[in-house]
């Protein structure tokens, strides 16, 4: 997201930030699903998205970079527990969350 973002603030094409994020979005959905399942890929993509449009209508109240980035750290913190924290704890799942076998 910030990124994205990024990528349209610096180049003033919105085009051009919005495939950086959505090829960033499907990178991340592509690798929660091989990581963790669909189930939960759906669920983080579905929050992705979801925060997405909440950064602009927050935006209209504290600003777009304070918006981008608070948004992308309460989806990173969503991430982190719902995905990247069990990485160490666990092998990999299949589509509902059940370990698979070595």
């Amino acid at each position: 997201m910030i990124a994205g973002f990024a990528v349209a603030v610096s180049t003033g094409s919105r085009p051009l930030g919005g495939l950086v994020l959505a090829a960033g979005g499907l990178w991340c959905i592509w690798e929660w699903r091989r990581r963790h399942g669909v189930r939960t890929a759906a669920i983080l993509g579905c929050v992705g998205f979801g925060a997405f449009v909440l950064s602009h209508l927050l935006g209209l109240v504290i600003g777009a970079w304070p918006s981008v980035l608070l948004v992308a750290a309460v989806v990173s913190a969503v991430v982190w527990t719902k995905a990247d924290a069990r990485l160490g704890r666990a092998g990999p799942t299949d589509d509902q969350g059940t370990a698979l076998s070595a």
